[in-house]
């Protein structure tokens, strides 16, 4: 998408701290963690959310979810994680493409939801 925040940093029209980068998926520094350790990995083809998925990008996921635990391990995640995906507007979705938020770096991340009664 021309627009599109992500689709512009994989292009290179926008600079990123990069943490990872392949033909297929890039990893990069999120501008403003919620952690020490705060990282996103996006699919370079433009999916504008979860909710988006196909049956043809079964390979293209399961690449992600490979490389999330391997990244976080190298980029200091030693004792766990956080994995986020927002989707859509009620989700808390802010760029509309297919992003993994991956936290972590603090004795233990914040509880995420808390119980409504």
């Amino acid at each position: 998408m021309e627009n599109c925040l992500f689709c512009k940093i994989v292009r290179g029209e926008i600079p990123c701290n990069r943490v990872y980068e392949d033909a297929e998926v890039l990893a990069f520094h999120d501008i403003h963690p919620a952690a020490p350790i705060h990282f996103m990995l996006i699919p370079k083809l433009h999916i504008a959310s979860l909710t988006k998925v196909e049956d043809q990008h079964h390979d293209l996921l399961g690449k992600m979810m490979l490389l999330v635990p391997r990244l976080a391990q190298e980029q200091g995640c030693t004792d766990g994680f956080r994995t986020v995906i927002n989707t859509g507007r009620v989700g808390g979705q802010e760029v509309y493409h297919l992003h993994i938020h991956i936290i972590g770096g603090m004795e233990r991340l914040p509880v995420m939801i808390h119980h409504q009664r």
